[in-house]
């Protein structure tokens, strides 16, 4: 039971010295806490044979010392184990970041990003209670337990045994409800999964909904699922309503038991009044284990059930590692060759790739032209490894992409993807996202390469206006062109432009790739687009149809074969003189 808790382990054996500390603390608390009830039983038995006023000031101060103590240790246990708790929090959601950091494309691609949020938060909030309040609270009421078990024995063991009389009842109580509580915990956190994937959508995708007004439609759809969640909510609130009144009888049945036999017993003169009251004061003490009992097992079973779902990511495989490489390669030339590669996203989809063999010198510049959905993208995400090859190699100067180390590989490519992504940050920033330190030069450099420099004049801050989220504020040209100068920033040896100029004006274009030229006279150039006029200059063009290269060769040479790329040609001609008559 809780084995999914049992990874944890680390985590507390990382602050063990911190934990046995706040351990010692319960300890010396529950100690003091315990001679509150003995004293009060001392005081009372000395006043029930001689009535003296210093009987009463001793029971005083002893009870005000005995307060002051425990509550001091309580001061020092908060510091020592909820600290670790917030501690370990901390190692867990940066474990956690980190393992997001590593994991593949494809994990995000099956999974939602509200989903991964709902984990990183909600999940980890759910653990943190366990490692902090729920762990302290089962020590402490443990040893307080103890102790008092034992005290209570020592003044009489036949009281004791008919206090203890409803304990059974409880641990039955507990362990029914704990099982219920499991399901629907789980089913809780499932739903908040949901509507945290449902609102980020709504406000990644705020322009969609407005443009189509379907802002009622979707508060519908979020009601709806809000609705789920309050019925999920409720049953577990129900359940942990009559769970409390339960712990509140079972303790009063005690009291009872202990009043009417203790009362016996003190008819009887077989046992003292101080020992009735002591009895009651230790019934007080138990009250609150007894209940919290249950809402420490309430807290248990909310951290299993969420750890095993930061279990299902955290287990994830990286699948694309450094395992593999030769740190003895730190450098890229950009010689580039594809040897019988064949790739599809899994087994059970159509291969995208089929037995794909080319070479690229450094150097040269090659595009890629084809239909849409022909595999062009999913070709050149193989280079910086974005995804490994099903079968075949890619190689980058003689050396399978899977033995050189993915942070000199990803750091010498430079990939301007069809969607642009800028962060909500500065336009500089934005652009030096790949280097760690500010360079103002090397942003006018690129900036200029990329046509960008000209509207930044325009902005109100220059190259120090914030974007927004995902570039807001740019237009789809804007975005681009950034997108550009923040890989010419990393100084790449091999750049990848996938359908990178589709937002921007052929005239702007031509100035682009006419810059782009001389920058990368001496490094190799990828040009995947859709457009003739994109790729009419590159050194060789290879056209992709179904996976498969079924032409190559210059822009000349293709038009003369008559094929896919001449005839993609005449249509493109076509479409430009139309717009010229209007």
């Amino acid at each position: 039971m809780f084995r999914n808790l049992a990874h944890l382990k680390k985590y507390f054996i990382r602050y063990k010295t911190k934990l046995v500390l706040g351990i010692i603390f319960i300890l010396g608390s529950n100690l003091a806490n315990v001679y509150i009830p003995i004293n009060v039983k001392q005081g009372i038995d000395s006043l029930s044979k001689q009535l003296d006023i210093q009987v009463i000031v001793n029971l005083v101060i002893l009870l005000l010392v005995a307060g002051i103590i425990s509550n001091v240790f309580r001061f020092f246990i908060r510091q020592t184990i909820i600290v670790v708790s917030r501690e370990i929090e901390f190692d867990l959601r940066q474990d956690f970041w980190t393992h997001i950091q590593k994991l593949p494309l494809r994990f995000f691609q099956n999974n939602s990003t509200g989903n991964i949020m709902s984990h990183a938060t909600n999940d980890i909030a759910a653990v943190r209670m366990y490692v902090g309040p729920a762990v302290m609270y089962t020590i402490d009421n443990g040893i307080k337990f103890i102790l008092t078990f034992a005290v209570m024995i020592s003044l009489s063991p036949l009281l004791t045994l008919y206090a203890l009389l409803p304990l059974p009842l409880l641990s039955f109580v507990v362990y029914i409800v704990m099982k219920k509580m499991h399901v629907k915990y789980t089913r809780i956190q499932e739903k908040i999964s949901d509507l945290t994937t449902k609102a980020q959508e709504n406000f990644s995708g705020i322009r969609v909904i407005k443009s189509y007004e379907r802002e009622e439609f979707e508060i519908k759809q979020y009601t709806k699922e809000s609705a789920e969640y309050l019925n999920r909510k409720m049953d577990q609130v129900k359940l942990q309503a009559m769970f409390m009144p339960v712990f509140f009888i079972i303790a009063g049945l005690s009291a009872i038991i202990v009043v009417l036999a203790g009362g016996n017993m003190v008819i009887n003169k077989t046992l003292s009044v101080g020992v009735i009251v002591a009895f009651m004061l230790f019934l007080v003490d138990l009250i609150w284990p007894m209940i919290s009992f249950g809402w420490v097992a309430n807290m248990v079973q909310q951290a299993d059930a969420s750890m095993k779902r930061l279990l299902k990511i955290l287990n994830e495989p990286y699948e694309i590692s450094n395992e593999d490489t030769d740190n003895g390669i730190q450098e890229i030339k950009g010689d580039i060759e594809f040897k019988n590669v064949s790739f599809r996203y899994s087994e059970n989809l159509p291969w995208i790739l089929k037995n794909l063999s080319f070479k690229i010198k450094h150097g040269q510049t090659i595009a890629f032209i084809g239909h849409t959905g022909v595999g062009k993208t999913s070709l050149i995400n193989l280079l910086p490894r974005l995804y490994d090859v099903i079968e075949g190699q890619v190689m980058i100067d003689g050396n399978d992409v899977r033995r050189i180390p993915l942070e000199v590989l990803r750091k010498n490519i430079g990939l301007v993807p069809q969607e642009t992504f800028l962060f909500s940050e500065t336009l500089e920033k934005n652009i030096l996202y790949g280097l760690d330190a500010e360079n103002q030069s090397l942003v006018d450099k690129v900036s200029e390469i990329s046509q960008l420099s000209k509207d930044v004049t325009s902005f109100p801050l220059g190259y120090q206006t914030i974007l927004g989220e995902r570039g807001i504020t740019l237009s789809g040209g804007q975005k681009q062109r950034s997108t550009l100068a923040r890989a010419l920033a990393i100084d790449p040896k091999i750049l990848i432009l996938d359908d990178s100029f589709s937002a921007v004006d052929t005239n702007t274009e031509e100035e682009i790739l006419k810059k782009l030229k001389d920058f990368m006279s001496d490094r190799t150039s990828i040009i995947i687009s859709h457009r003739i006029s994109t790729v009419k200059d590159s050194d060789k063009i290879f056209v992709i149809d179904q996976g498969k290269i079924v032409e190559e060769g210059n822009h000349d040479e293709l038009v003369a074969k008559g094929g896919i790329y001449a005839d993609l040609n005449t249509k493109q001609l076509l479409e430009k003189e139309l717009l010229e008559m209007n």
